[in-house]
């Protein structure tokens, strides 16, 4: 699918692939080779390079794969200050324990080690009818790109990629 747009005039494609959970029959390029990369940062580095030599040598230097390591939601693990902005006090059914999850996490991108603990789990649970479609883009805005990036050193080094096309 990629190689289609791809082809395209001077077209760049990208990606942005939510990694946990992904089922074993996707095969995605170096899928099984990567199981043996204890950490998971290197990890999605080693995902994104197999995926960008799948690709035709002419058309690779257009081509920027990311694979987030857990859901989106991940990164809105930011700052409270963000979450106060978003939410009335009595939306939030625990804020220590949010608190206490953005301390534990100086990078974001690291929450996650099984369903129940997903991000977008914790916020279900943490905050009074929370909806990751309607206020995940509300609490990205508030957080903003700045602080967004200065946490999560993978999304960031992606939008820099980004930027510099």
């Amino acid at each position: 699918m990629f190689v289609v747009y791809l082809g395209e005039g001077e077209s760049f494609v990208t990606t942005l692939i939510d990694y946990y959970g992904i089922p074993d029959r996707y095969n995605y390029p170096g899928w099984q080779a990567s199981k043996q990369i204890p950490d998971r940062c290197v990890r999605m580095d080693f995902l994104e390079q197999e995926m960008l030599m799948d690709i035709e040598t002419n058309l690779r230097q257009r081509f920027l794969p990311y694979y987030q390591l857990h859901e989106f939601e991940g990164l809105l693990f930011n700052n409270i200050a963000s979450f106060e902005a978003t939410f009335e006090p009595s939306e939030f059914k625990d804020k220590r324990e949010l608190i206490s999850i953005l301390n534990q996490y100086h990078n974001p991108e690291l929450i996650n080690d099984n369903p129940n603990t997903a991000p977008s789990k914790r916020l279900d649970r943490l905050i009074e009818g929370y909806n990751k479609i309607v206020y995940g883009s509300i609490l990205a805005e508030n957080i903003g790109m700045h602080n967004l990036r200065h946490k999560s050193p993978r999304f960031n080094n992606w939008i820099h990629k980004l930027e510099n096309i």
